[in-house]
């Protein structure tokens, strides 16, 4: 069962977010938030219980982002596997970093890297940003970028894979 704190936790990083919902399944116990007209409406039960609303509670508290981690893993794993078998890649650029993912330096701007284009180990290719800092992240490897895995704008988490690579 998730702590009181861990749950204010999650509302404040929807609602700090650019996600709309959220969901998250473990140990009998199912949250799952929605954001509506600016606010974050958080549902969390038993499975075997019908779903009890509550709106959060406006406190500023200091938390660890560590619990977040943990906590989103799971909603990211169906997307990578369902895609998994589909592109031929040697190599994944996985994020070094919980944060939020950006394909370009600003939202007027080009992306960094699509897919196609070739890129080397000191290539930037996209940004995550955590905690107000903006964190470029380099290829790391010499090829083509054959797969794009998150959205822009999307939470990421650490080693989360961003990109797929035929390396040459």
């Amino acid at each position: 069962m998730l702590k009181v704190q861990e749950i204010r936790e999650l509302i404040k990083l929807v609602d700090e977010s650019s996600i709309s919902d959220f969901s998250y399944e473990a140990n009998g116990t199912k949250v799952s938030m929605k954001k509506e007209n600016g606010e974050v409406v958080q549902v969390a039960a038993p499975q075997v219980a019908p779903a009890v609303e509550t709106k959060p509670e406006p406190q500023a508290e200091a938390k660890p982002v560590e619990t977040k981690q943990e906590e989103v893993q799971p909603k990211e794993e169906p997307k990578e596997e369902a895609t998994a078998g589909t592109v031929d890649y040697d190599h994944e650029i996985v994020s070094p970093m919980v944060g939020t993912f950006y394909e370009s330096p600003s939202p007027e701007d080009d992306p960094y890297v699509q897919v196609g284009d070739n890129v080397d180990a000191s290539t930037v290719v996209c940004i995550v940003e955590a905690m107000k800092l903006f964190n470029e992240i380099e290829a790391e490897t010499k090829g083509e970028i054959v797969e794009m895995l998150v959205d822009n704008g999307e939470l990421v988490e650490y080693g989360q894979p961003l990109f797929r690579v035929k390396k040459k």
